[in-house]
């Protein structure tokens, strides 16, 4: 929303991008959230392309919806099965 109330419009969709490896740090004052592609087929190497940085209350809020979206998701399709346990330390998601 801007000063007067009325919704903003994007004018560019924003770029997605495939990730199955997440690496999570904090700070006092951010987190930072490290997206990338974990890839076996290439002597197990990881290369990260998006870093997303906020705050703790903005975190907070994030876990919140998330946790909200992956229940709407499971009352639609069905209980999301747990992750396999990792076969070696790259598989892990780091926190």
């Amino acid at each position: 929303m801007d000063e007067v109330g009325t919704a903003c419009v994007q004018t560019q969709e924003a770029e997605g991008k495939y990730t199955n490896y997440l690496k999570v740090g904090h700070n006092a004052f951010e987190f930072l959230l490290d997206f990338g592609q974990f890839f076996v087929e290439q002597q197990s190497r990881i290369q990260f392309h998006t870093r997303l940085v906020t705050t703790p209350g903005y975190m907070k809020e994030f876990l919140k919806i998330m946790n909200e979206s992956v229940g709407q998701y499971e009352s639609a399709f069905g209980v999301i099965p747990p992750h396999p346990e990792p076969t070696n330390s790259h598989d892990e998601m780091e926190s």
